[in-house]
This record gives C-alpha cells, structure tokens and sequence, in this order.
C-alpha cells in the first residue's frame, strides 16, 4: 500500500510538471506531458494526439471524448488484472493478421501500407497487436461482469408488447455461406530452410554460443512473444495447440530445447522455463513458411476446375466441400459454416447458420455481398484463422433481407437485445461506482470538458 501511495503521489507531480512545461514541451517535441491519471495509470497527451490522428469521425469535442476512453479503458484493464482476465496471443494475432491483410488489400500493397501509415510493417504489426490485446481484454471483462444476467422469455414478450412499433429494431441482412478452401502447397526446400534455421537456432544455443532469449529476439515470426525473449504467459495445455502443446509436456529440463514440432501456426523450438500446477511457462521461436506466389496461383486454378466440374453437374458444391476442403469445420457440415453465438438467457454456446454480414470474416463478405442466391464465386485468397494463405470458393445458399423484427421470426434476436440493454445499464452502474473508488486527476486543460461520465470530475 505504501508503494502504491508513492506511485500515485509521483504520478500525481508528473501532472503538475506537465502543467508547468507545457509551453517549453511545444518547442521540444521530445518531453511530453501527462495530462489524466487514471488509477495508477497515466495518460500523455502525445496519446490522445496520436488517437486523434488516427480517427476520422469522433462525436463531440475529440480533446474530451478520446481522453476518456482512455480512462475508461484503463478501467477495465485494471479489472482485467484484478480477475486475472487474459487473451491467448494466438487468438490476437489471428485478428492482427486479418485487419493488417485487410489494410493491405485497401492500400494496394505491402509498401503502399507502410508509405501511408509511416511506418514499417512491423512497426504497425505491434501497434495492431497491442491495439486487438487490449479491446479483446475488455471485453472478456464486459462478458465476466455481465455472466449472471439471464433474460427469460416472459421479459423478451414485454419488452416486444411494449416497444413502439415504429421502434421496433431493424434485423439486418443475414446470410448462409458454403465454402470450399485449400491450402496452397508449401514447397519442400522452404520447409527444410525453416527448419534448417531452427536446428541452427539450436545448435547455437547448445553450444553456448547464444541464448535462446536473444535469438528469439532476433527471430521469432511471434513478434508479441519476440519481445519477451519468446516467453509465454503460464498456460495450460488445453490452450495450445496440441502438436505443440504434446512436444511442450514432455519438456523436463530448462535447459533443454525441444525438438522441431509443426503446428497450426508453422514450426517451433521450445523450451521450459518453468511449472505451476497444470500450467507451464514456456519460450519459443516460430518460423513461418513462405508459400509461392505460383503455387498460390496453382492452387487458385484447382479450385477453378472443381468448381467447373461443379457447374456442369459432375457433382455438387456440397460434395466438393465434405471430400476436398481443408476447413474441418464446415467440411464436416458438406460446406455450411456456422457462426457461434452465445445465448443470453442461459450463456450457452448456440450454433446457427445465419450470419450478418459484419460477423463474416472480411474477405468472405465481400465476395458474398455481390453473389445472387445459388450462385458461386469465382476462387480468391485469404487468411485462415493462424494467419495462413488459403484459396476459398463460396456458394451463397440463402439471403434473408433486413426486416423489422417480429416475436415469432426473430425471438433470439429479441431476447439479446434486452440481454445487451441490461448488460449496458450494469456496465453504465459499475463504470460510476469505479470512478467514485478509483483515484483520478485530471490536467487543468480537462476540467472544463462536457464527459459522458461526469465523475472523473471530483468535487
């Protein structure tokens, strides 16, 4: 507790040299200026600066609005920390991967990207990372506050009875897709050049020559845990996947290195660093293959003559997807993918076939939003959910258009609505009560400043 007094007390002198300096910061680029504390954290004005940069549209007035979601989000990472609430850097890199293709695709190309934002990819891969991290952070602690809240279907009727039918929302246009994917053949000499780099990697580490933390530094194609020396936080084997995770559990001496294990995500070393229970800390090095952009092509024309083959009746989409696709989970539903909801009233995981066209991943959706219903797209590239290169085809089976919602059609959809309404109100109820406990200072320049939440404010 006293160390934590000090913080504050050091944080809370940090804003008032801010304050003082401010003038002389305008001439000198290099000092900046803490302008909130939130807690025992600070937020620099070079922060809501660069935020206002980056955002084209913010309601209001962005010196107030962006500094306070800031603070409200250090709230929830506090909360994070409390409950010990964290997101598997597999699951943010896939999301990384997807928005930074996406980019990619807008700008034109991979240096386009990087003349625009200023920055290497590298750069903008770690800034996206840490970015996803923190969003999906908060809201694993939005679903953990807000797991108790069941709705039953006498509130979804009352709610629906005493709506406005005027008011009464707009379901969007849902979607069923089939899709059909392949993996481009990965080259024999690009397999054995990765794992000629790992056996180097490894013989530089038994011999003493490096250390595992350094070449991991200098290497890892996991730029998150490349920071950390290629160290993962404490995890349990149910969390990884499991051709790594059978090659890490067999793991007993810290100082050993694993041998070469292939996963989802490319290939590995391992090593121990610690146990606790059922969980182990670990450090690795990953190494990605490169596929050719000729056997990406190649494998764009298999597809393109299957999919022929599939036009003149030879057999149909839904027998190509169960034979010949490498997605597992749709192959195993002849093509049909299924979007994973959560129901409110129990919070039990709910598959349903219907999606809307934001919950697609992005590269499906675009193709599908121009596809009549029967129809089937032409081949085209995107990333898998380990960031892999993969060829997919899809058909769009039905198209059901945005309508006003109704009891007997759109139940569910009716029932996350109030779930989602009463969620917000505990939220709205929990964001006040940490502002009344949660130390807060605030730069003279912000006081005058119109919050969404008026408690930042002390009197």
């Amino acid at each position: 507790m006293k160390s934590l007094s000090i913080r504050r007390i050091l944080l809370a002198v940090l804003l008032t040299l801010g304050t003082q300096y401010s003038s002389f910061a305008q001439l000198n680029s290099t000092i900046d200026e803490v302008v909130w504390v939130v807690g025992d954290e600070a937020i620099f004005r070079s922060e809501v600066e660069k935020m206002r940069q980056q955002m084209q549209r913010v309601s209001g007035n962005p010196y107030c609005t962006i500094p306070e979601n800031l603070a409200l989000q250090k709230l929830f990472l506090h909360q994070a920390k409390i409950d010990s609430i964290e997101v598997p850097a597999e699951t943010v890199n896939r999301y990384v991967e997807m928005y930074i293709n996406e980019w990619i695709q807008t700008a034109g190309s991979k240096e386009k990207l990087e003349e625009y934002r200023g920055q290497t990819l590298s750069q903008i891969r770690e800034e996206t990372f840490e970015m996803v991290r923190d969003n999906q952070v908060m809201n694993e602690v939005r679903k953990s506050l807000t797991k108790d809240i069941k709705v039953t279907p006498a509130e979804v009727r009352h709610f629906f009875k005493d709506i406005p039918e005027d008011s009464l929302p707009l379901i969007p246009t849902q979607v069923e897709v089939e899709l059909v994917t392949e993996h481009p053949k990965v080259r024999q000499e690009e397999v054995d050049r990765v794992k000629g780099l790992l056996r180097e990697y490894t013989e530089r580490i038994n011999s003493g020559e490096s250390s595992f933390s350094m070449l991991a530094r200098l290497y890892s194609d996991d730029t998150e845990s490349a920071k950390q020396g290629g160290e993962m936080d404490y995890m349990s084997k149910m969390e990884l996947d499991p051709a790594f995770a059978n090659v890490a559990w067999s793991l007993t001496d810290p100082k050993k290195v694993s041998k070469i294990v292939e996963s989802q995500f490319g290939y590995h070393i391992i090593q121990l660093v610690d146990k606790r229970g059922d969980k182990l800390k670990l450090r690795h090095i990953l190494k990605r293959v490169h596929v050719d952009d000729n056997d990406v092509e190649a494998c764009l024309l298999r597809l393109d003559s299957i999919m022929t083959d599939v036009r003149a009746g030879k057999f149909t989409f839904e027998d190509a997807a169960s034979a010949l696709s490498d997605d597992k989970d749709s192959r195993n539903n002849r093509g049909l993918m299924f979007n994973v909801t959560q129901d409110p009233a129990t919070g039990e995981r709910m598959r349903t076939s219907r999606f809307k066209m934001a919950d697609l991943p992005s590269e499906i959706a675009r193709v599908v939003e121009s596809l009549e219903v029967g129809e089937i797209s032409k081949p085209f590239k995107m990333l898998d959910r380990a960031g892999k290169t993969q060829c997919a085809v899809v058909k769009l089976k039905s198209r059901i258009p945005a309508h006003t919602a109704t009891i007997t059609e759109d139940f569910q959809v009716l029932r996350q609505i109030v779930h989602d309404r009463r969620a917000e109100e505990f939220i709205d109820k929990w964001i006040r009560e940490k502002q009344r406990t949660t130390y807060v200072r605030i730069h003279p320049d912000w006081q005058n400043c119109e919050f969404q939440y008026p408690g930042w404010i002390k009197e």
